[in-house]
């Protein structure tokens, strides 16, 4: 973070449309504050294009004079209902809104708004790092006004409240989620009282929105280090009640000496690990549920110890529900990350043993387009800390890879639909839909994905005959299959 004098604030804010901002207030004998998130950002120069402005008065006044002083290039939005008001102005937003205080009852997080001091106005903020203002008005302009020393938590990297946190929590619950958000993206610390206040105000997350959540959670989950979050999550208890089956993987159990590793910490190094090299949020997902079967799958076996068999297929089929529960999209983006938790097994297996061109054929037709983006995950699931099988588990890895990329450019595996369709083996042997014909599409995938024979229209229908003659079938004198 840097320190910024109020001449440099003024630097900071040098940009012709505070100027007009500036005029436009003292034109109206209004007091006028630049606030919030673009304030704090000043001070930790990152870059946003969002200008929130507050206006002791009215805001929708403010932005309706300043709009017709830009001329035809402003666009202008009013919103009543709200107080508030947008100016769109060469690329930038600027939100007015007059200064206020609010009030809540307890079963809504939708206050009742009266119009206030700046004081007021800073009071009813999240975090103090939230709370700062500066001036535009000419007298004073770039004046900071900071009475919850919000620069100093800035300095300190401190997520806290301006006032009582368990007020500030229990007025509007989204806000707990929000002090994690933040201090998982600013790489923050939550100050103590802070923090206890979210275990003490768990349970009124029952009064926000799945959707509300939901886009918390994704803002975590798109921050450098996603785990921060999660873990203040758990800690707090709003993880139990958000996502209780990511919850029921921090379980670690000892029998005849033997014991399983903690595979919710293990998860969320995967994720971390996925964070570093990739910024698409549904990659990510995929890391954060791609054990999410195993509680449901553990067992004890005497002979070996601790299993997980088949927790891919298991977590498969868990991740729709999670989905519709947390109203993610139920589309593409879904069976995508599906389709990467059913299959980051395969990638480990073949890496275990003898890499074989067969396994490394079916794993790219059933990965198809998708096949970088596993191999990316099952690279980041390895989290050994036994270097010398990490690296050999690395070394396979890109033998893999090569495979891969010679398999597909001999044999076009990848997305492959077989050279004969099922209605042209009915046609060929006069047949209607039934389980003959759903053999023969079988048997014909599977000599092409095991390398039997190669992947061209004129070996698949050799391969065909021959295999409906064995099975007793006979070709149609009618077909003109060449």
């Amino acid at each position: 973070m840097k320190y910024l004098t109020k001449g440099e604030l003024c630097d900071k804010l040098s940009a012709p449309i505070f100027h007009e901002i500036s005029a436009t207030a003292d034109e109206l004998d209004v007091e006028c504050y630049v606030v919030g998130g673009y304030v704090r950002d000043l001070f930790l120069e990152r870059p946003t294009n969002d200008i929130d402005i507050v206006v002791v008065g009215s805001g929708i006044a403010m932005a309706e004079a300043l709009a017709k002083r830009l001329g035809k290039r402003a666009n202008l939005s009013v919103f009543r209902n709200f107080g508030t008001a947008q100016v769109k102005y060469r690329g930038q937003e600027i939100e007015f809104v007059g200064a206020r205080k609010e009030s809540y009852t307890h079963d809504s997080r939708k206050p009742i708004v009266e119009d206030g001091s700046l004081e007021d106005d800073q009071n009813r903020r999240d975090f103090t790092i939230n709370a700062m203002a500066v001036c535009l008005n000419a007298s004073r302009f770039g004046e900071l006004v900071d009475p919850f020393n919000g620069l100093r938590d800035l300095e300190d990297g401190i997520i806290a409240t301006p006032l009582d946190p368990d007020i500030t929590f229990s007025d509007d619950p989204l806000r707990m989620l929000r002090c994690i958000r933040f201090a998982t993206q600013l790489n923050f610390m939550i100050e103590d009282e802070t923090f206890e206040a979210l275990e003490r105000n768990k349970d009124r997350l029952e009064i926000i929105s799945t959707e509300r959540i939901c886009d918390e959670l994704q803002k975590i989950m798109r921050s450098p280090t996603p785990s921060k979050g999660f873990i203040d999550l758990y800690r707090s208890g709003l993880l139990h009640l958000i996502l209780p089956e990511l919850v029921a993987m921090d379980l670690v159990e000892t029998r005849n000496g033997k014991s399983h590793k903690n595979n919710f910490y293990h998860t969320l190094e995967v994720l971390d690990n996925i964070a570093k090299v990739t910024d698409n949020v549904w990659l990510r997902w995929g890391a954060l549920l791609h054990d999410i079967g195993k509680p449901k799958s553990k067992r004890w076996e005497v002979s070996i110890g601790w299993t997980f068999h088949n927790h891919n297929f298991i977590g498969l089929k868990m991740v729709p529900n999670i989905f519709r529960r947390l109203k993610l999209p139920l589309d593409e983006r879904m069976k995508y990350v599906q389709k990467l938790v059913g299959l980051h097994m395969r990638p480990i297996a073949i890496a275990d043993e003898e890499v074989t061109d067969s396994a490394v054929r079916r794993l790219l037709f059933e990965a198809g387009d998708d096949i970088e983006d596993l191999m990316t995950l099952c690279e980041a699931d390895v989290t050994s800390k036994n270097e010398v099988r990490k690296k050999t588990f690395m070394h396979n890895f890109q033998l893999v890879r090569q495979k891969l990329v010679d398999i597909e450019e001999k044999d076009r595996v990848r997305n492959f639909q077989p050279p004969v369709s099922g209605d042209e083996i009915m046609d060929l042997f006069d047949l209607q839909p039934c389980r003959e014909v759903g053999i023969l599409k079988q048997s014909l995938k599977d000599a092409i994905l095991d390398g039997i024979i190669p992947n061209e229209r004129a070996a698949a229908l050799n391969y065909i005959c021959e295999k409906a003659h064995n099975m007793g079938l006979t070709k149609s004198l009618s077909a003109t299959i060449e």
